[in-house]
């Protein structure tokens, strides 16, 4: 979820990003790693912004990954081999203060081969930068400081400044969804209007998300069910427990547990 909050801002706010991150409000449109050769690596987690100049890769994590420095060199090169002449930039961005020796790591190295990118740990930055800009405000609370509810509620001021609403509300709930790394519910409810929240892009997509892995838990559950019936109606039949348990998939101490249930269902209760 995460993943595509920082997406979504991103590929949204590509020039607050690069005003953040480059130093000037570059222009930068979305870049598909299917474009590149050969399969993308965790392809939900990457972010590739171009120019015609220049190619901005950036990685937001909420957890150490020791997997993160050989991702980089990895999609240098495949860049590299589609745009030679371009430029490249590649910020790992951590979300989450954490004591890993992981987040400080800024190289890929093997022998002849030394690789560099840059790390951003948000709770070492600043807060003013994230309240220059609004695709940047909901790394306001992630940043630097010791009081993040009273961040939360500067942010909540400047997005109530925001004068197209449907932008208003996507910063909104992107704020209150990446607060939620380091804020108690009960408070970011509080501080931002969670009706106007509900109305953004991005709540109605997580919604839609949770529906359908409603649905598909609810049909994997049913499944489920229907297979344990199976089973029942084979024990009754007398069948062999090791039979029933190669025909219905359960492991035997299931398909014993389900006979107990059987028999003590038969059992004729004492007076």
């Amino acid at each position: 979820m995460f993943d595509n909050i920082c997406k979504f801002l991103a590929e949204n706010f590509s020039t607050d990003f690069a005003t953040w991150l480059l130093g000037e409000p570059i222009s930068l449109t979305e870049l598909s790693p299917s474009e590149l050769s050969l399969e993308p690596i965790r392809a939900d987690a990457l972010i590739l912004l171009e120019s015609p100049e220049l190619v901005l890769h950036l990685e937001f994590q909420t957890q150490p990954d020791a997997n993160i420095p050989f991702r980089m060199i990895d999609y240098r090169l495949r860049v590299y081999r589609r745009f030679p002449q371009k430029q490249m930039r590649q910020v790992v961005i951590y979300l989450k203060e954490t004591s890993s020796e992981l987040v400080q790591q800024n190289t890929f190295t093997i022998a002849g081969t030394p690789h560099e990118f840059e790390v951003v740990r948000l709770w070492e930055q600043p807060t003013e930068v994230f309240l220059r800009y609004p695709g940047l405000f909901p790394f306001a609370v992630l940043g630097g400081t010791d009081d993040r509810a009273s961040i939360l509620q500067q942010v909540a001021e400047q997005i109530i400044g925001i004068p197209d609403q449907r932008l208003q509300n996507n910063v909104a709930a992107a704020t209150a969804i990446l607060a939620g790394l380091v804020l108690e519910k009960g408070l970011i409810q509080r501080v931002l209007r969670r009706d106007n929240m509900r109305e953004s892009v991005i709540f109605q997509e997580i919604e839609a998300e949770a529906k359908a892995k409603g649905r598909a838990e609810g049909r994997a559950e049913g499944l489920q069910e229907g297979i344990r019936q199976v089973a029942v109606n084979l024990l009754k039949s007398q069948i062999p427990l090791e039979e029933v348990a190669k025909l219905t998939g359960f492991s035997i101490q299931d398909v014993e547990l389900l006979q107990t249930e059987i028999e003590g269902e038969s059992t004729p209760s004492g007076n």
